[in-house]
């Protein structure tokens, strides 16, 4: 049966958005997905489920965090195989001390995705910003908090994307790949 991973952006980040992984992964087995496992206090989970359509998924886990949480975030599903990919094709793969400051910009379609390259003006240098098909890689050399880019996905300009850093995508990525045995 075919594995996910779903991000939903914003949540547990200060007063707002609290959704409860303990409870987030009750959810998702009420939905009717199996072998749920959540990472981190931030909106991640991998889980199979019978059906292939990601975008079903994600409007179908959207709805339940509505109507569970009272939460209205934008839910980012890939499959195992989308997400293999994206983790494959990143042109800017940091040393591990970097990981945190290293970005990985997820959108449910590649024409949102394909809109960041409009952040281009903003990057700094040593800053790089590479916008591929499946997703936008963003290395914020100097710190996120300092980055122009990171800031702009923090606000209008990340509607509808969610972003993690390279150490919980590696981290992702391991948990999806010993789900799968």
């Amino acid at each position: 049966m075919p594995r996910f991973v779903v991000l939903l952006r914003g949540v547990n980040v200060g007063k707002g958005n609290k959704v409860p992984m303990a409870e987030f992964r009750e959810l998702l087995e009420g939905l009717g997905y199996s072998a749920v496992k959540t990472l981190l206090n931030s909106g991640n989970a991998v889980f199979t489920a019978t059906g292939r359509d990601a975008l079903k998924h994600a409007t179908k886990i959207a709805a339940g965090v509505e109507k569970q949480f009272h939460v209205v975030t934008p839910v980012i599903v890939k499959s195992a195989a989308e997400f293999a990919a994206i983790v494959a094709g990143n042109p800017i793969v940091p040393p591990e001390s970097d990981h945190s400051r290293c970005l990985v910009v997820f959108s449910m379609d590649a024409a949102r995705t394909r809109e960041l390259d409009a952040l281009q003006p903003l990057v700094q240098a040593p800053e790089r910003l590479v916008v591929s098909a499946n997703a936008a890689f963003l290395h914020c050399a100097i710190g996120i908090l300092e980055s122009k880019v990171g800031a702009a996905l923090l606000g209008k300009a990340g509607r509808g994307v969610t972003t993690r850093n390279w150490a919980t995508v590696l981290k992702l990525s391991s948990l999806l790949n010993e789900s799968a045995g």
